[in-house]
């Protein structure tokens, strides 16, 4: 730490009480004039804080550019795809040295025929002069004739289409705006697309647009009222039915619109019954619906006719299982391909349809991540892969469903690595009530040769997204200095399915929190690593994990790293004018319940800031995010700085012309993370490069 940089005053903002009552409860706010976006204060206010992190980080700044080189030393800048076939073309993208964003390919027939440039990020970027720019929907017409492609170039998730003719390289006139995310080709004149509420950002409304016509004319073909569902649509493999789902966190409903009769009114799958989940596709002439219908909590595959899609005519195909997770299905015309998940591992079966045959496609390491790859083909005994683990970098196959032989298409190399230094494994922390929280690690070989090292511990767990044990490059920059770099599978992800999930939502939250305290105290225990040697991160949902346990146990931890923390929880989910405040009582609660308002009040971290030691804080956002409100982060540091009582770093990093995901281009957004590494490795004293 430069001695200079302790004489830097932070910047300390104003208290402007703000007084509410509910459930006989009284809390003051004194930064909620912090929401207001276009306050000349809030602007000056985010732009000290700006200036303070900037002023406070000034001597890493060598170190961070050293950082940065040094991720950009293990990247292969001239990178590329696996081609896909869809149809009579071959698809691809590539991204060049020197270049942000990726460039979109094809070839006719052959991957010997000549290129065609299809769409490139780079010019759409550099033309319009956006410092933001983000690609959404890619899809090229059934005829491949047309390609309809969306933009956001401010961070806030808003997209607007533009239809290209990809025989001429024009692009039509019209301009559909308000795009929620959703592109979809009914058939090769048709577009489907959701808008938004302006004021929630919920996608609500789906569209249909003819080619050459007016957004004005396109007619609305499904709405849905409700402010807990979010509308999408897209085809089925086969391309025999557009699919529009209709869906919340807890309960979700699917209409479909056969394409040979693109005009006619949406058929509904099963209507909506509170708590009643599936998904839907589509094989000669059957619907293939995964449920968790009549408790099936980790999920059944049943099927049902066309003519009879409601649930009293679904037959079963694969039963429940308590200890198997069924995610999704991969459907072809001779084949299914089950994605499973048992023993916090993901597992691929292949089922041959016409006697129902399977096997279970062999995996070679006991930690790794696998997914089904782009497999757009239905007549095909080929099924794409990706695979990877936190020291294999990621592998794309193709595997033969019916003679089982794979080959590898691609293995994405990695300059400078050598994965004979690495090792990782799996270890289990007990929580506070006896359940075993696993742990996935990685590092050097030699990094505990001298007893408990350096340790950054990661954690998220809610949505029942699951931090799954993958390949980094941006963290070998601290496994080669020594650390060891550990996941916390905490509740409120899936890694043991679904119930591990409810387990860590609603009324039992707080699990997740004292699973990953669990998780720090076991790595000190077991002499991985000790307190002041120990960084951690979250974000999003993830920083509020770490805003929770910062709460907690503050002193298990020597740096932390908050990235877009959703921390000023009980506010926000009382206010419903705030975008997708009204969805997320499916994960929460909802606080004008009595019930639920304690319980989010007792571990909301910006409630629950006291006047005690914390550790260093780097705290990271977005002025446009939709997702988290730039102002809980702000409001958070603000009541931090107000109330701590250490002269360890606390610093605002507000991306100004961004949204919940940061910068953009590859180069940019390695800037980030070699900013935010920077700060993490000067608190623990690991701030000169190791060689």
């Amino acid at each position: 730490m430069n001695k200079n940089t302790l004489e830097i005053t932070a910047p300390i903002a104003d208290k402007r009480p703000v007084s509410s009552t509910i459930h006989n409860h009284s809390r003051t706010d004194d930064y909620a004039w912090l929401r207001e976006k276009e306050s000349e204060d809030v602007i000056n206010y985010l732009d000290a804080e700006n200036d303070f992190t900037k002023a406070h980080t000034k001597h890493t700044e060598p170190f961070t550019d050293s950082l940065y080189e040094e991720m950009l030393s293990h990247i292969e800048e001239n990178d590329f795809s696996t081609p896909v076939k869809v149809g009579d073309y071959y698809y691809y993208h590539r991204i060049d040295e020197g270049k942000q964003y990726w460039a979109h390919y094809r070839k006719h027939l052959s991957l010997d025929a000549d290129e065609e440039v299809i769409l490139d990020e780079n010019v759409l970027a550099e033309t319009g002069g956006y410092d933001y720019f983000q690609l959404g929907a890619l899809e090229v017409s059934p005829d491949h004739q047309w390609l309809a492609y969306s933009s956001d170039t401010t961070g806030a998730e808003t997209f607007t289409i533009y239809v290209k003719n990809l025989a001429t390289g024009e692009l039509l006139d019209e301009v559909l705006e308000n795009n929620a995310g959703c592109v979809s080709w009914g058939d090769s004149t048709t577009l489907f697309y959701t808008t938004e509420e302006a004021d929630t950002k919920r996608s609500d409304k789906l569209h249909r647009h003819a080619l050459g016509t007016k957004q004005a004319d396109d007619e609305l073909v499904f709405h849905d009222p409700d402010g807990l569902f979010n509308v999408s649509a897209h085809l089925s493999k086969d391309d025999r039915y557009l699919l529009i789902s209709s869906g919340s966190i807890e309960t979700t409903e699917y209409h479909f619109i056969a394409t040979d009769n693109i005009a006619q009114v949406p058929t509904v799958v099963q209507p909506r019954t509170t708590g009643l989940r599936y998904s839907v596709e589509h094989h000669n002439g059957l619907f293939y619906i995964l449920t968790n219908a009549n408790d099936a909590i980790n999920q059944k595959l049943v099927t049902c006719s066309v003519d009879t899609p409601q649930q009293t005519d679904w037959k079963t195909l694969i039963e429940h299982r308590s200890d198997v997770q069924l995610e999704h299905i991969e459907l072809f015309n001779d084949f299914l391909v089950s994605y499973e998940r048992q023993d916090g591992l993901h597992h691929l079966k292949v089922i041959k349809l016409s006697d129902w045959s399977n096997h279970t496609i062999s995996l070679p390491e006991p930690i790794y991540t696998v997914w089904p790859a782009a497999n757009p083909e239905f007549d095909t005994s080929t099924f794409r892969f990706a695979y990877t683990s936190l020291v294999t970098p990621l592998s794309t196959f193709d595997y033969n469903m019916q003679t089982r032989e794979r080959e590898l298409m691609k293995l994405k190399n990695v300059p400078g690595y050598d994965a004979s230094l690495y090792t990782s494994e799996r270890i289990y922390a007990k929580a506070d009530d006896g359940t075993e929280i696993p742990i996935s690690l990685v590092y050097r070989k030699d990094a505990l040769k001298n007893g408990a090292t350096f340790c950054h511990l990661y954690g998220y767990g809610s949505y029942g997204i699951t931090m799954d044990a993958d390949f980094s490059t941006t963290r070998l920059s601290l496994l080669d200095r020594g650390m060891v770099y550990a996941i916390a599978h905490v509740r409120g992800e899936e890694i043991y399915g679904r119930q591990w999930y409810e387990d860590g939502k609603f009324l039992k939250k707080k699990n997740t929190f004292t699973d990953f305290i669990s998780c720090a105290k076991h790595l000190i225990s077991e002499q991985y690593t000790v307190a002041d040697k120990l960084s951690i991160e979250g974000r999003s949902a993830g920083g509020l994990l770490m805003g929770a346990v910062l709460n907690m146990a503050p002193e298990l931890f020597k740096v932390a790293l908050a990235g877009v923390p959703f921390v000023d929880v009980v506010n926000t989910m009382l206010d419903e004018s705030i975008p997708l405040t009204i969805g997320e009582f499916e994960e929460w609660g909802n606080p004008k319940n009595e019930e639920y308002y304690h319980y989010m009040l007792s571990y909301s971290p910006y409630d629950n800031v006291t006047k005690q030691d914390y550790p260093a804080i780097l705290v990271t956002a977005g002025l446009n995010d939709p997702r988290v409100q730039y102002w809980e982060p702000a409001k958070w540091v603000a009541k931090l700085r107000d109330n701590k009582t250490d002269n360890n770093a606390l610093l605002l990093h507000m991306h100004m012309g961004a949204g919940h995901f940061a910068s953009t281009g590859r180069y940019a957004h390695l800037k980030d993370l070699a900013f935010d590494y920077a700060f993490i490795l000067d608190q623990l004293g690991l701030a000169e490069p190791q060689h």
